[in-house]
This record gives C-alpha cells, structure tokens and sequence, in this order.
C-alpha cells in the first residue's frame, strides 16, 4: 500500500523534543524580542503620527493688544508710538520658535523631517518678519536719511535673515534668539522715557514705504497661486515704456503651471504670510491711528484687515484640493489668490491715500 495514503505517527522520540522545544528559554527569548520590537515599532509610529497632527496646526491669531500689554506689565503709559509695532514684531518671532513642535524648518527627524505645511507656513512668517524689521531699521526708527540706525535694530534684522534650514553650528533657532533679545531691548529703550534713546516715528511717508513692499509681496503671492490651474501669460514686462529694455530675451508669450507636489507649499507660505501681515498691520492701526485719521484713511485699514483675515478661515479639507476654476472640485489656491488681490488692490489705494490724500 501507499506510504503517502496513511502518515506515519510520530515517534515517541519526536514528541519528546517537540515538547522541549516548546518549553526552551531560548526560543521564547526569540519571539519575546521580536513581539517586543514590533509593539515598540508600532507605538513611536503612532506617537509620530500624533505628534505630526498636532504640530501641522497653525497658531490663532497674535493678540497685539494684549502683546504690548504685557511687555509694559500693563502700564498703559508707557505705550509710546512704536511700541505695537514692535510688540507684532516680537510675537511673530516668538511664535515662529515656541509654537507646538517648535520651529521645524530645520528638522532632521521625525515627525518634522516629514512635515511640509508648517515649514512652508513658518516661511511665510519669516518673509514678513524680515520685512518688518528691515522697515524698522530703515524707516521707523529713523528722522531722516542721515540719520544714525538704531543700535539693536542693526543688530536684530541681520540675524533674521539667517539661513533658515540651519540645523547645528549655530542653528536657526540661536541667530533667531538674538534677533528676538535686540528687539527686546529696543522695545524697552522705546518705553523708557529718556531723551535720545529709542524712536519709532510713526509718518506717513514711513508707512508708504512699507506698504509698497507689502504690494509687491502679495502681488508675487497671488500670481504664484493663480498657477495652480496653469495660465497663458503674455509678456507685459516692458509695458507703458518705450525706451525700456531688459538684460535677456524672453518669449512673448509663456504658459506657466505649478507642479502638483507644489501647489499646498505655496498656499501656506501665502497664509504664513498673511497670518503676519495681519498682526504687522493690527499694530500699525494703533501706532499709525493719528496718520490714517489726518488722511481719512483708516476705515481703509481696517477694511484690509478684514480682509486679511479670510485668508485664516479654517480650511477644512485634509488636502489643498486643486479643482479647475469652475469644476465640480474647489480650488484652494485660486480661493486664497482672490482674498490676497483684494488685499493687495486695497493697500495700493490706501498707499495713494497717504500720499496724495
């Protein structure tokens, strides 16, 4: 008969050590530290995951008020010109560098090293920090063109303009701490009542300055936005003057699309941008407020402020959709180009109002 029809029974040999194989320590060291590994694995997954879902949320608004407040210990006399301003300045630095996750554009690990909202978010911010203590040291703190700058505002807006991906020797964080620190002790030369010392001089020439290069940033923004979907665009570069030229030629006509892994970095830059903006120009409501009054401008400030913050509503899908115009899909990016047009459309008209108003 057929071997294979009926399997030969194990011999009481091969029980024997079927049991002792069962009960060897060895063995069961084995499986223990691969159950172990496993479960360890799986739990640093989800608590990266976690970690990652908490730190991609971006902070609420800055509290300007309450900002200045603090910084004077509530002594409501010493909120000279300048000192909101400032107070913006240093809760945008703050922030950037104490939010949930901390700063994370020069992460190495995880969940950081993976995350790409809130690098591009914080990228934003810096474009407006750098801009506003630029603004500070050329203009705010300055009478006039030969006038001297500011001691600790030369100090704080190089260090801003730090590389931002500087992990080690010295990181990001350390240049930016001592940004943050000179712009402390203006702050407090600002507030200290002595003859000489720190000055904000809150003109309106100073604050056409900065709107101007306000334009051009959110001009830039709502371009790049308007890319999502892609855009024929015709050359207009040279437009309006006859005698003008430029250093190489270009194509009269370009057809220009952002690269789809691209289109959720440039949305939160934009919003980084703006979540700034917003507080730079809460502040400069209240430090500007004699200026924007004298020019009847500054129910046209808060306008823009407004408008600014429908750029923050909460978006609620889990990713920046990209839909045709008018499709069926919505489209983040042509959302938020349209809040930043309208924006920058306004502070040109409140600039011409400072100027000519």
């Amino acid at each position: 008969m057929n071997d294979l029809a009926f399997p030969k029974k194990p011999t009481f040999k091969a029980k024997i050590g079927h049991v002792a194989n069962y009960y060897n320590p060895k063995i069961w060291q084995e499986k223990g530290f691969w159950w172990t590994t496993g479960l360890f694995l799986i739990t640093a997954t989800v608590i990266i995951l976690i970690f990652g879902i908490i730190w991609s949320r971006t902070p609420d608004m800055l509290n300007v008020t309450e900002e200045r407040l603090a910084l004077v210990n509530n002594d409501s006399s010493k909120l000279v010109p300048g000192t909101a301003t400032t107070a913006a300045a240093l809760g945008i630095a703050e922030t950037l560098l104490d939010k949930p996750g901390g700063y994370l554009s020069n992460d190495i690990g995880p969940p950081g090293i993976y995350l790409d909202n809130i690098p591009n978010w914080e990228f934003g911010v810096l474009t407006e920090l750098r801009d506003l203590t630029l603004a500070l040291r050329n203009d705010f703190s300055r009478a006039q063109s030969q006038s001297v700058e500011d001691v600790d505002l030369e100090t704080a807006q190089p260090q801003f303009n730090y590389n931002a991906n500087s992990w080690i020797l010295p990181s990001t964080e350390s240049e930016y701490r001592q940004g943050i620190a000179a712009l402390h002790r203006y702050f407090d030369r600002l507030t200290d009542a002595k003859a000489q010392d720190g000055q904000f001089f809150a003109r309106a020439d100073n604050l056409t300055a900065y709107l101007l290069v306000v334009e051009k940033r959110l001009g830039s923004l709502a371009q790049r936005l308007s890319y999502a979907v892609g855009q024929a665009r015709l050359n207009t570069d040279l437009a309006g003057d006859p005698n003008a030229r430029r250093s190489t030629p270009v194509a009269q006509e370009s057809n220009t699309k952002t690269p789809w892994l691209k289109i959720d970095d440039i949305f939160y830059e934009a919003r980084g941008y703006t979540w700034a903006l917003l507080a730079t120009l809460q502040a400069m409501r209240f430090d500007f407020e004699p200026v924007l009054k004298d020019k009847n401008a500054l129910v046209s400030l808060e306008q823009i402020n407004r408008e600014l913050q429908n750029t923050q509503n909460t978006v609620w899908s889990p990713l920046i959709l990209n839909g045709t115009g008018f499709g069926p899909m919505s489209n983040h990016s042509l959302v938020m180009a349209s809040y930043i047009s309208r924006v920058n459309a306004a502070i040109a008209d409140l600039r011409s109002l400072l100027e000519t108003g």
